[in-house]
């Protein structure tokens, strides 16, 4: 018998099929069953919920998906799926040809992918068998640079094979490439004062914190005595580098403790970037070193890029996080607040809160400039908390003022629900602002339950047990779909100001804004519409009989005071009308 036809010597190979219909699961499975080199072990996962615990909280060699299986946008699940999975080998399996799609997947995460029309035996045992190779030679390479930074080892051949396999993965896939180079300050004194030895032991812990804040597909090298260089794969744009950066910085900032002795050091890092830097090894460490020397003209842990353009927009990014995180502490940020008008009765029946940055410099700073490096950087999540809190408080002030009744919505980020601990400081809040929770609601959307809808989900529901209810904002835009509508606690819905403007521009605005308001009042769900401007637009929205509107037609965000005025205006109005 031919030694590959015995099970015993065929490799087990843990395989997550993600495909909705069974029949197809069942074909995968035939036609894997029948390889001669691998044991296949299939799972099969036929919805989007199931997934996500899958993915995160199981281990799969393989991740085989059939791109009919997504949450609105194939090519966003599939960047969902490659970071959820710590970029397991994804194997898409669509409608399209080979030609016509593989290169658009390999760029979105996917390690192959084959045409089902065409698919046979032979060639899905082959992908399959191709990617559990190439990822147990990476987990290898991975443990051995690994130990080798531990123990010292020094090898520079090695390093520039590495990155020259790096250009070449970069060059066929279309993304981009960094090389940090670090060089640690004054590593001369630190040996000379506390000894050799103790100054190895100082460059092991370094590589070990530096190792922790990288990703799966990065790799760290030690290239000299105080020297080591990073590569950065699968780099999109000057902010997902500036994000690593951070963390490099942050761990180096701390002091490390050897053999009893509190150390503090800082370090140089130098920064260049494939293609615009260079397109071959020597090339990128040349510049990265020109880089860090640059970065050495500044005293403590500092950086440098050898393109200018991305040192000046990396420096704005970080300088922005560091000015966001004092404002958070200085109580420079402001909640606005924007009515929304009941079509029916032109009532106010509530506000949405929306965050302002009152910049020491003396301009308000746009959440669109400063929400997306809140949530980069993780402070968006206190940042969550702290407008919860202001809203309860307004809330409140509300109901002293004469204005009882007036629903005060919060926007929830996905970031927030990274917070294992959400639930129960969210009830924390509401419980010392002693507040009616029927008139807190908080707004999300749909992608922001995509990072753990098993744990999104149960947070909603207990929140709602409190009394909370929800809204989905931006329908439409996104995740959208019945599924999500029917197995949450949503209460209202709202159109996104896209549909809106296009209304009188666009047939297709028209039809889709008819149909978002009639699914969900069949849902016994309330409709806003956000961005309302124009008359034409509001008696639009009323013959759909649309619930509310907020948009600049009203009232534009303002500040509490400003809102106050507001309310007993429309009130004083009533009551002349009456």
């Amino acid at each position: 018998m031919n030694e590959t036809l015995d099970p015993m010597n065929r490799s087990s190979v843990r395989v997550l099929v993600l495909t909705p219909e069974h029949t197809d699961y069942l074909w995968y499975v035939a036609m894997l069953r029948n390889d001669h080199e691998i044991l296949p072990d299939l799972t099969w996962c036929p919805d989007l919920i199931d997934c996500d615990d899958l993915v995160r909280n199981a281990h799969f060699d393989v991740i085989l998906w059939d791109c009919c299986l997504h949450g609105g946008s194939e090519l966003a699940f599939l960047q969902y799926l490659t970071v959820s999975s710590g970029d397991k080998p994804i194997l898409a399996l669509g409608a399209d040809s080979e030609a016509l799609r593989t290169p658009e997947m390999l760029i979105n995460g996917a390690a192959d992918y084959l045409r089902k029309g065409s698919l046979e035996a032979w060639g899905l045992g082959r992908s399959v068998r191709c990617l559990w190779y190439r990822q147990q030679v990476a987990d290898s390479t991975q443990g051995q640079l690994g130990a080798e930074v531990a123990s010292g080892f020094i090898n520079r051949d090695l390093f520039f094979d590495r990155l020259q396999q790096a250009l070449l993965r970069a060059e066929r896939s279309g993304h981009r490439l960094a090389l940090l180079h670090i060089n640690l300050d004054d590593f001369r004194a630190i040996n000379e004062n506390l000894g050799y030895q103790m100054g190895d032991q100082l460059i092991l812990k370094v590589a070990e914190r530096l190792r922790q804040v990288l990703r799966r597909v990065d790799s760290l090298m030690r290239i000299g005595g105080d020297e080591f260089a990073i590569i950065i794969e699968k780099v999109e744009d000057s902010l997902d580098i500036t994000q690593i950066i951070r963390k490099v910085v942050g761990v180096l900032g701390d002091p490390i403790v050897v053999d009893g002795h509190s150390v503090v050091v800082s370090a140089s890092l130098g920064v260049a970037t494939f293609p615009e830097a260079g397109d071959t090894p020597e090339t990128l460490l040349r510049r990265a070193n020109r880089a860090m020397f640059e970065a050495k003209r500044d005293t403590g842990t500092s950086y440098r890029f050898y393109n200018k353009q991305l040192h000046i927009t990396a420096g704005r990014q970080l300088k922005l996080e560091a000015d966001l995180r004092n404002a958070l502490r200085g109580r420079e940020l402001e909640l606005y607040y924007q009515p929304r008008i009941d079509l029916t009765t032109e009532e106010v029946r509530g506000v949405e809160c929306l965050l302002r940055w009152n910049h020491p410099d003396g301009h308000l700073i746009p959440p669109d400039e400063f929400i997306p490096a809140a949530e980069r950087s993780g402070l968006i999540v206190p940042i969550g908390y702290w407008v919860i809190e202001q809203a309860c408080a307004r809330l409140r002030d509300a109901a002293n003022l004469g204005h009882p009744g007036l629903v005060f919505a919060v926007n929830l980020s996905f970031r927030q629900f990274h917070d294992r601990k959400m639930t129960e400081t969210i009830f924390r809040i509401i419980y010392n602002a002693n507040v009616d929770t029927s008139l807190l609601e908080l707004e999300l959307t749909e992608s922001a339950m995509m990072h753990d809808p098993e744990y999104a989900q149960r947070c909603l529901r207990e929140l709602n047990q409190l009394g909370i209810s929800f809204a989905l904002d931006d329908f439409g835009t996104g995740y959208s779909s019945l599924s999500n509508l029917q197995h949450l606690p949503i209460s209202l819905v709202k159109i996104d100001k896209s549909f809106v403007q296009e209304l009188g521009a666009s047939g297709d605005a028209e039809h889709i804004i008819r149909a978002i308001i009639s699914l969900a009042h069949s849902l016994q769900m309330s409709v806003v519409a956000e961005g309302v401007e124009t008359e034409g637009q509001l008696e639009f929205l009323r013959q759909q009989q649309c619930d509310e509107v907020q948009g600049y037609y009203y009232a534009r965000p303002m500040p509490w005071d400003d809102l106050v005025e507001f309310l007993d205006a429309r009130n004083r109005l009533a009551c002349l009308q009456q």
